[in-house]
């Protein structure tokens, strides 16, 4: 499945503009990664795009990710990419093994942090947006509370990335795709 092909399924399955910008961040983030990384860049921005697209239609733990799954199997999109999006969601103990699986779990939950804490910001520029402030906003419980700030750390633990070096990557990724997130 290529990348139009992902947009215009997350699109047929999502609505809410909100989840279409998440989907959209994570695959910033995902494509940034792949590109420092030297992966296929295609297979991860999918990846990305589509790790959430059956949220909408099936949000509960019983249903997502695995209505969302068997619906990607039955298009033949990749086994790599399937069970990425199976281990992006913690109670389906799928193992996170590849690059790939790790990658979108450790930006999905921090991608959504960086986002709310453009927002709040009172310019709302990603610009300016440091990594000490969102390492602050992270401390905050109070602030995105349903960002899981334990997936953050799992996915820094997984990565072997430090949590400076990862923010500043995901502030970097979406910078570069501002203006479709941030319009």
């Amino acid at each position: 499945m290529n990348r139009d092909q992902a947009l215009s399924l997350l699109k047929e399955y999502t609505k809410s503009e909100s989840l279409i910008k998440h989907c959209l961040s994570v695959e910033a983030c995902m494509s940034w990664y792949a590109k420092t990384m030297n992966e296929d860049e295609e297979l991860w921005a999918v990846t990305g795009l589509l790790h959430d697209f059956d949220y909408e239609m099936f949000p509960s733990p019983s249903e997502h990710p695995y209505k969302g799954v068997a619906i990607l199997k039955e298009l033949g999109v990749s086994e790599v990419i399937c069970d990425a999006i199976m281990g992006h969601a913690l109670y389906t103990n799928t193992r996170r093994v590849t690059n790939v699986a790790k990658y979108l779990f450790a930006c999905d939950e921090l991608s959504g942090l960086v986002y709310a804490s453009v927002l709040v910001r009172p310019d709302k520029d990603i610009n300016n947006l440091e990594v000490k402030s969102v390492i602050k906003k992270m401390k905050d419980k109070a602030f995105a509370k349903g960002v899981s700030r334990e997936d953050i750390k799992l996915g820094l633990e997984e990565t072997g990335l430090d949590v400076e070096t990862h923010v500043g990557n995901v502030i970097t990724a979406m910078r570069e795709r501002k203006d479709i997130l941030f319009s």
